[in-house]
């Protein structure tokens, strides 16, 4: 039977789900019949939340948003207008939609609200150790993510040096990848390692460098760029990876072209690199970035019928 449809996996796993939520929203008081022991509720917080987030908005667009029935939406603004925290005016294009937004008097109690917050997510972080925090925010940014939920982000990720733990994550997930992409297993996950090591052992910050692609709080890419053992002033460009999901947006080029500034700003002359014929995708964005084929010959490291390849470009 497919595991994702075993009946006794998903009632255990609904389980966990409702235990999770039963859990947090006891965290964050969402029990209580007030929100942060102020006189409106949370629905009602949600609302001028919706309200403060642009200059104007319609009670359409804050149904849709916070996906309440238009009807009950309705009761909530006439009640917050009749408190003076909500402005409604008609829309020059259309006089039967009325435009929202908070008062003088919404936008106090709101930024208000909104401060008590912070203070209360605050005291919930400063119980959780400070190595632990990051986990915290990438595992609930992960369930966001998951549920289908993009949050707004202007960039769609960012390059950043490798932290501690990372390089773990590169030797895991180029095993996992290239075990399920191309059926490499153990031994190209074992090379991975070895190269990783030697990274460490040896790495000298002021020529050798790891970039992170990081997108929505997690890693999705890497690469590797280092010195040449045995050829003065040629870099060598290592690892590249890009997870499936964050595949299209660029990553890997902009990998490879931040190998190709660090390495001109370090005094290299030339960048070579080993990747294997097959590999389409990666090959494209070295020719892309002006890398040249230099030789290629066939080889059996991970499996049958692989073409090596030597790659190089002048700085």
């Amino acid at each position: 039977m497919n595991e994702s449809h075993d009946p006794r996996r998903l009632t255990d796993e609904v389980e966990r789900i409702r235990r999770f939520n039963r859990f947090y929203t006891g965290q964050i008081g969402l029990l209580e019949e007030s929100f942060l022991r102020s006189p409106f509720s949370l629905t009602q917080v949600r609302v001028l939340q919706a309200i403060a987030r642009g200059s104007e908005t319609t009670a359409a667009e804050v149904a849709q948003a916070l996906r309440l029935d238009p009807g009950y939406l309705s009761r909530l603004l006439r009640r917050l207008r009749k408190k003076g925290l909500v402005d409604a005016r008609p829309s020059e294009a259309d006089g039967r939609i009325a435009l929202l937004t908070l008062s003088a008097e919404g936008s106090r109690i709101f930024r208000e609200l909104d401060e008590a917050q912070n203070r209360e997510v605050e005291a919930l972080l400063e119980r959780v150790p400070a190595a632990d925090r990051s986990r915290l925010v990438t595992a609930m940014m992960r369930i966001q993510w998951l549920l289908g939920d993009e949050p707004d982000e202007p960039i769609p990720y960012i390059l950043r040096p490798h932290r501690s733990g990372e390089l773990g994550w590169v030797v895991h997930r180029h095993g996992v990848l290239y075990t399920a992409e191309y059926g490499w297993g153990d031994r190209f996950e074992g090379l991975v390692a070895r190269v990783v090591a030697g990274f460490v052992e040896g790495f000298d910050p002021t020529r050798e460098r790891c970039w992170i692609a990081e997108r929505q709080g997690e890693p999705v890419g890497s690469v590797f760029l280092v010195r040449h053992p045995d050829r003065p002033g040629v870099a060598r460009l290592r690892l590249l990876l890009v997870e499936p999901r964050a595949r299209g947006l660029g990553i890997g080029a902009g990998l490879v072209r931040e190998c190709s500034h660090f390495a001109r700003q370090a005094g290299y002359r030339r960048i070579t690199l080993w990747t294997n014929r097959v590999l389409h995708s990666a090959r494209r964005i070295y020719e892309a970035e002006g890398y040249r084929l230099v030789c290629e010959a066939p080889h059996q490291h991970f499996g049958e019928g692989l073409v090596g390849q030597d790659w190089e470009m002048e700085l």
